[in-house]
């Protein structure tokens, strides 16, 4: 019931959403904040829903969870669920498969890698957003269950994508896929995941994924782009909440720019698989994005990058703001084109 009068909240005109913030529509620069995001801002602020750094990692996790119930959809109709588990390291990890309603007997596949700093996010957190892309891409979308940081830092996530990636293209076609049309996705840390999954499989001489989807995708860990400081605070994803998930995730900081941890950093990006990549214009992670889309477009790929100028990060998971689902239509019709 919650969910669905926060919905109705945000179908209300955006004059009304704008003075329920409590002050002016926000800019920067020639950027205006979109209304639905400025009133949810200001209900995160006014109820707390903001990341405690002095938490435990397991507190944090179950707050994020209960967060994006609200936040989010539904999982779409017509979608199909079957937990696997892939071996990995001496442990299995949980990879969940969504599959539309039956199109044939082979479907392409993407290795989706949730976002959450690699600290906090799951399966379930992502599983709106998850389900959304199996039915608009007509594809079978696996989520990964990676283990998380800090309890399991740096390489450890990375090993566990890379493990599901490999288990998914070994068993392709008793799980009813292409071999060949086996792309990866992810957002923000699974964003990050993603890019690094192929710059290990080029450095190691592997097969590449047929495209990746690289949604407001963390590519600098030095974090010392403009955008850190311009949208440090206020943005839902802050500067502080960055330092504190990069200090989770690497045990080492002399690793900060070795390109499987930042991939901005990687010599030569040519002969990587074609690209969306997605940014937001009031995100800290906007100007790591948009440098990565251009470095991949120097060195040849294939890359449709489009920046959503007026959304906060994580808006993938944000489905009750209005206009939100639109926008995911746009970022599958771009990824349809590659995938």
């Amino acid at each position: 019931m919650r969910a669905f009068i926060a919905k109705l909240l945000f179908k209300l005109p955006k004059n009304i959403l704008i003075k329920w913030s409590g002050k002016p529509q926000i800019q920067k620069g020639y950027r205006k904040l979109d209304p639905g995001f400025q009133y949810l801002l200001k209900v995160m602020e006014d109820t707390g829903a903001k990341l405690d750094n002095t938490k435990p990692a397991a507190e944090l996790r179950k707050e994020f969870e209960e967060s994006r119930s609200l936040l989010s959809s539904a999982l779409p109709s017509g979608i199909k669920i079957t937990d696997h588990f892939v071996k990995t390291n001496g442990t299995e990890i949980k990879v969940r498969e969504y599959s539309p309603e039956s199109i044939g007997n082979i479907y392409p596949a993407v290795v989706y890698f949730h976002g959450g700093g690699w600290v906090i996010g799951s399966i379930e957190s992502h599983e709106a957003f998850t389900g959304f892309l199996a039915k608009e891409l007509k594809a079978k979308v696996f989520s990964v269950d990676y283990r998380l940081a800090p309890e399991h830092p740096y390489p450890i996530p990375l090993t566990d994508c890379e493990a599901a990636f490999n288990w998914i293209k070994d068993n392709a076609i008793d799980l009813g896929i292409n071999p060949n049309r086996v792309s990866v996705g992810g957002d923000s840390a699974g964003g990050n995941l993603a890019a690094a999954l192929c710059i290990k499989r080029k450095q190691e001489e592997l097969s590449m994924p047929k495209a990746q989807l690289l949604i407001y995708p963390v590519t600098d860990l030095s974090l010392q782009n403009p955008s850190i400081e311009e949208m440090a605070d206020g943005f839902f994803l802050t500067k502080d909440s960055m330092n504190f998930f990069r200090d989770q995730y690497l045990e080492d900081a002399s690793l900060i720019k070795d390109p499987l941890v930042s991939p901005l950093f990687a010599e030569d990006l040519s002969g990587h698989p074609p690209a969306v990549v997605i940014t937001a214009g009031f995100d800290p992670l906007r100007d790591e994005g948009d440098k990565y889309a251009q470095a991949l477009r120097q060195a040849n790929v294939e890359i449709y990058h489009r920046t959503h100028d007026s959304y906060i990060h994580g808006f993938i998971n944000m489905m009750v703001v209005n206009g939100v689902d639109y926008a995911l239509k746009r970022i599958c019709d771009d990824f349809k084109k590659i995938f």
